[in-house]
């Protein structure tokens, strides 16, 4: 009773307490940045309480009180570590928010808009049934509309309105694959789909449908634009949407359907993987002609969730671990460089990477983070995306595909050339602007999010074994 108190704790928290804060807030700001920070908090530590659980092959299930034979939530592995990654991220990006965000209009909206966020994330992470998830997903693109055109200008609702369609309409496409999945399986409970489909590979039709969403919501070729446009948000929402939640709600989706529930036709193992492939080389293009710093960054997010898709859909135990190791590193590691080009951006006024220059100098705390989140990112040992990005490679040579393997590494080695190149230009060589390092509460955020990239590596013997498991747990399921 206790494990299942802790997943209900996890999800309406955030939701339910999320309605309170534009109240709390009209009454005292700094109250109620605490509770915003408090309630996501909850959350991680409520996710790290059902870690033992989980671990030992546990699966906790919380039904509707009305109805109980309708699953609402279950809690195993594969959704705790998900929680815990997006809760943990989370929590630091909204400390961060405390300085960033008190110089603009809306901050209530913001904290009420950035914490049901990260709720319905844990809805959707934790939920039974197709239908719940699918309402979840939705919620999230609400939100992210809101967040996305924040400022309010007409140009950036316009690109808010840009991302709102394209992830809106993969979703209905994804809804039309849930009807086949229940046409097929008789039900849209997940434990329920397993049992009935177990050993029998889902309708292509189905698939493709599924997949057109997840690639909307993930942003994968040639559903990406809107990703980068949606970096005229504020730097803490490119981060939360980048980096820690909206964009790994797809890859989740893709290992709970196609991991952990059912069972692909063959073709889609190598289908989805030159997807990616060709979704991380283009993007990793992009990022070297681009010059605003934010949609470089974008545009490696687009490259390095080709990474996940690929170990995800290989059909490896390395690979797929490997995906969802990659899943933390990146999340930690992009947060960092988001929340660090906030840091450049507010102080400077300038997004325009070749206008900067010198920064180290006077950005000392800034420039670190960024080179140690950087570093994780390119994948440079010991900094923990070296190590996701080697299983995710090494899984994909283990399932016959040298070729694709050979194109992630050429990935890899641009990524390398693009953020040194990034770093470069905004952190060496000549000052141009002299500005002052961000507040105390923004540095320490990107400063913690730069150790942890480190400490990733470092310790990357349990975040690795806990993917291992989740995906020795998730794959037991479907035999």
């Amino acid at each position: 009773m206790q494990n299942e108190l802790l997943v209900v704790v996890i999800v309406f928290l955030p939701i339910f307490g999320a309605f309170f804060l534009p109240l709390i807030g009209s009454a005292n700001e700094k109250m109620r940045n605490i509770f915003a920070l408090l309630m996501v908090v909850t959350a991680f530590l409520a996710s790290l309480m059902l870690l033992p659980e989980v671990m030992r092959g546990t699966v906790i299930s919380v039904s509707f009180p009305f109805i109980p034979a309708l699953g609402l939530f279950h809690a195993d592995l594969l959704a705790v570590f998900m929680a815990i990654v997006s809760s943990m991220v989370g929590s630091i990006i909204i400390l961060y928010s405390f300085e960033y965000i008190s110089h603009y209009e809306n901050r209530n909206e913001y904290y009420f808009m950035v914490v049901l966020f990260l709720g319905a994330m844990m809805g959707l992470v934790f939920s039974r049934n197709l239908l719940f998830l699918y309402l979840f997903w939705e919620i999230t693109a609400i939100v992210c509309w809101r967040l996305i055109g924040f400022f309010r200008e007409k140009k950036y609702v316009l690109m808010a309105d840009k991302a709102f369609i394209v992830t809106v309409f993969g979703a209905l496409m994804m809804l039309i694959g849930f009807l086949m999945i229940y046409e097929q399986a008789g039900s849209f409970d997940l434990g329920t789909i397993k049992e009935n489909m177990k050993g029998t590979p889902i309708s292509n039709v189905a698939v493709f449908f599924i997949l057109f969403g997840i690639f909307s919501k993930s942003a994968t070729l040639p559903l990406h634009t809107w990703l980068p446009d949606a970096g005229v948000a504020p730097s803490p929402v490119t981060a939360l949407l980048h980096a820690a939640v909206l964009v790994k709600i797809g890859v989740y989706v893709f290992a709970r359907l196609f991991v952990a529930t059912l069972v692909l036709d063959d073709i889609w193992h190598t289908l989805v993987p030159f997807i990616a492939a060709v979704s991380a080389l283009i993007t990793a293009g992009a990022a070297f002609i681009e010059t605003d710093i934010k949609r470089i960054i974008a545009y490696s997010t687009i490259s390095q969730l080709g990474f996940i898709l690929l170990g995800l859909s290989v059909n490896t135990e390395l690979g797929i671990a490997g995906g969802l190791l990659y899943i933390l590193m990146h999340g930690i590691a992009k947060g960092g460089l988001f929340l660090c080009a906030g840091i450049v951006e507010q102080k400077t006024k300038v997004k325009d990477i070749t206008q900067l220059g010198g920064l180290i100098t006077t950005m000392p705390i800034t420039a670190i983070s960024f080179l140690f989140c950087a570093f994780s990112v390119m994948g440079i040992p010991p900094f923990g995306g070296f190590f996701s990005k080697y299983m995710v490679v090494a899984g994909a040579v283990q399932g016959g595909h040298p070729i694709i393997a050979l194109v992630f590494l050429i990935g890899a080695i641009m990524t390398i050339l693009y953020l040194f190149r990034l770093f470069n230009l905004v952190f060496l060589g000549e000052l141009r602007l002299d500005r002052s390092e961000g507040s105390s509460v923004m540095t320490v955020s990107v400063f913690l999010l730069a150790i942890l990239s480190l400490a990733g590596g470092i310790f990357v013997s349990y975040p690795a074994e806990v993917a291992r498991t989740a995906v020795v747990q998730a794959l037991e399921l479907v035999k």
